[in-house]
């Protein structure tokens, strides 16, 4: 039933939104389903909408099928947040100072194939680039199935920067993290890509 539904959906049954707080639990728990439990909390999407601000303009994004959050966008505004030991500033082609982080796109796997993480990602780059920022940061999870994330993001113009072992392994020893394809602690890689706006 769930393929025959899937056939019938069309793009233009899905409507677009910046993220509000109306949509919080909807992305907590479509977030959850797809990257494992305590990838996403109240506390923690508190945080990220309060990141996705500069000078009011909100680059994070929800994808609605029937006022139901079917997949989502969280980026952070290029002020609103800071490199870490995850960041390889020295190789990246744009001053830092000027990168958004793109912190999550998630898709339901029932709406895959319909351009909707696609759509996010536009969206978010045309408010990003209203906010001034001039390329995006992200970390690409590798160990996604058939490795769609890295694909993706790659189609869209996404350059690799440099791949880091246990990207994801102190969330899972200290915040509970729960990977949805390792044994005990993460240790999925992750691939440090940017993605500027001008080509």
């Amino acid at each position: 039933m769930q393929v025959n539904k899937q056939i019938k959906m069309h793009q233009s049954d899905i409507s677009y939104a910046p993220l509000a707080p109306s949509h919080f639990a909807g992305v907590i728990e479509l977030g959850n389903a797809v990257h494992g439990d305590n990838y996403l909390t109240d506390e923690l999407i508190n945080d990220y909408y309060n990141r996705s601000f500069h000078n009011h303009v909100n680059a994070s994004w929800v994808a609605l099928h029937n006022n139901i959050v079917v997949g989502f966008r969280l980026t952070f505004a290029h002020s609103q947040w800071q490199a870490d030991k995850w960041c390889s500033t020295d190789l990246w082609p744009v001053d830092a100072k000027y990168v958004c982080y793109f912190k999550c796109n998630t898709v339901s796997p029932s709406m895959q194939g319909l351009g909707i993480g696609s759509t996010l990602l536009k969206k978010s780059i045309e408010k990003a680039t209203e906010q001034g920022a001039l390329a995006g940061l992200a970390h690409i999870w590798l160990a996604s199935p058939g490795n769609s994330a890295f694909k993706y993001f790659t189609k869209n113009g996404g350059e690799l920067i440099k791949k880091h072992p246990n990207k994801w392994r102190y969330a899972s020893v200290h915040e509970g993290y729960d990977c949805p394809v390792c044994e005990g602690y993460c240790e999925c890689e992750g691939a440090e890509m940017m993605l500027r706006f001008n080509g």
